[in-house]
């Protein structure tokens, strides 16, 4: 691969969120030059790997940590509509693709499964009741299904209600729209079609050391060749950091202010995954339930179908763990490194106002595999032993930000940091990630390059991609739009 001298976009991370805004980028704009940079040999190998994330388009449809109680009762289903639009605009976009014969069959990387929620005693199916009266007057989420009865239960999900009784108080929700995500597989294609349409190629192998300001308008990107240990220095009019965990380090190392005060905290992640076929069969669904009291979002158990690499998959969980790594393949060291001046109030604040959240994690690290059978009981009853096995799921880091009165904020979701200019842009955060890769990434291009989002040409381009974008969404243009993106996507 022959490296340019210059750059206009380099993006630091071979994961959804570099390919989408590389691709974004040279659809609007063809003869901009972008290089991506990734310190593993193949794209999408950390929180874009299937196996490494919950593959649910998140949508809100079956998330209950979208959808709070307020004191008075009332279920706010405000932050629910936001992601819901997000991973419309997601699928606009795919579905924009599709119909451009870039990618060819977007099944092997949507597949339309219902979402459920599922909760167990009198105040949460109560609860659960009270959201479904308040999604169905939404137009977004009007197709809901309630049911407080074993036997449309035993339709909608057959293997958890295996020896149920009619005295057990359970409650359930359904929306088909749902799908099961397998990101790394988009991610792939994203790629393959930046090297294809657009002769832009990944330098793989290649580790960014540190970005520094090159006169008043350009980045120095220095980077090391982990095979053969050679360093080079690349300019960039912009940069965009997208590389999971391992951002918050970078990021720490570029000289801009708004870099101050954030911090990350590390989690690691396990699944229950189902070895025996007859059992996967059984269950076509995915099963969101409610966190524990006190728990965080995180920990919010689901028992969910999946297609990975072509086959069907049950998966359960997930189970948190710690680990000081900020990246599936980082260093153990990475935690430590993080700690710095700035951000020592940050962590400290959010140390002592989340020892709930300590507590979690170190119950979960205690759990043995027989305890972690235990929880899955609670959804499928009769669950044998020798019938699961433990996966490694992927490394999260979630996001510390100074905060007035505690010191420091823990975010559970993403975090986009960029300089005044938005000339570099640093994307920091966990779920729902990649389910609104797009939105997120319109957002940095709205940074890194507003003299262009501003023209007719470019906003043209836009609306032809992504129907939904800087649009209300009344109900006619969701329902025209959600017939022709399920049409496009053969969901």
């Amino acid at each position: 691969m022959v490296l340019r001298e210059e750059y206009d976009l380099i993006c630091v991370g071979a994961g959804i969120m570099s390919a989408t805004l590389a691709l974004l980028v040279k659809q609007l704009k063809p003869d901009l030059n972008v290089l991506i940079v990734e310190r593993l040999g193949k794209v999408g190998q950390e929180s874009s790997a299937a196996w490494n994330n919950a593959g649910t388009g998140h949508s809100a449809l079956c998330e209950l940590n979208y959808t709070p109680e307020n004191e008075d009762g009332a279920v706010d289903i405000s932050k629910a509509i936001n992601i819901c639009t997000q991973f419309e605009i997601s699928k606009q976009y795919w579905s924009y693709l599709v119909a451009e014969g870039l990618i060819k069959d977007p099944k092997t990387f949507i597949t339309p499964v219902p979402h459920h929620s599922w909760v167990k005693g009198e105040e949460n199916a109560n609860y659960l009741e009270n959201r479904f009266k308040a999604f169905k007057e939404h137009f977004m989420f009007n197709s809901i299904e309630f049911t407080r009865e074993v036997e449309k239960m035993k339709e909608w999900f057959p293997l958890m209600m295996h020896n149920r009784t009619e005295d057990e108080v359970m409650a359930a929700s359904r929306i088909d729209r749902g799908t099961e995500m397998n990101y790394g597989a988009l991610t792939e294609k994203l790629f393959a079609i930046l090297k294809d349409e657009y002769n832009t190629e990944v330098l793989f192998h290649t580790e960014v050391e540190d970005i520094d300001p090159d006169h008043d308008e350009e980045w120095l990107v220095k980077m090391k060749n982990l095979e053969t240990g050679k360093k080079n220095t690349i300019d960039a009019e912009h940069v965009f950091i997208g590389a999971g965990g391992g951002s918050l380090l970078l990021l720490q190392k570029v000289e801009i202010d708004e870099k101050d005060g954030y911090g990350g905290f590390p989690v690691s992640g396990e699944w229950l995954v189902c070895k025996n076929q007859d059992i996967i069969n059984q269950h076509n669904a995915k099963v969101y339930s409610k966190a524990g009291i006190g728990d965080p979002p995180m920990s919010v158990p689901h028992l969910d179908t999946r297609y990975i690499n072509g086959k069907r998959e049950l998966l359960f969980g997930p189970f948190a763990g710690f680990s000081p790594k900020f990246l599936k393949e980082g260093s153990y060291l990475d935690l430590f490194k993080s700690i710095n001046f700035d951000n020592i109030p940050s962590m400290w604040g959010v140390f002592w106002h989340n020892l709930p959240l300590t507590k979690y994690l170190l119950e979960q690290v205690a759990m043995s595999f027989d305890d972690r059978m235990e929880s899955l009981r609670q959804f499928v009853k009769d669950a044998k032993n020798e019938d699961w096995e433990i996966v490694i799921a992927g490394q999260r880091v979630q996001t510390i930000k100074k905060d007035e009165f505690e010191g420091g904020s823990l975010e559970f979701g993403t975090q986009l940091v960029s300089s005044k200019d938005g000339r570099i842009t640093c994307l920091l955060g966990a779920s729902p990630g990649a389910s609104t890769s797009v939105k997120i990434m319109l957002d940095v291009i709205e940074k890194a390059f507003p003299e262009l989002m501003a023209s007719e040409q470019w906003k043209d381009k836009l609306n032809e991609m992504v129907p939904f974008y800087n649009k209300e969404v009344t109900k006619e243009l969701f329902d025209q739009e959600l017939a022709r993106v399920t049409k496009d996507l053969n969901l």
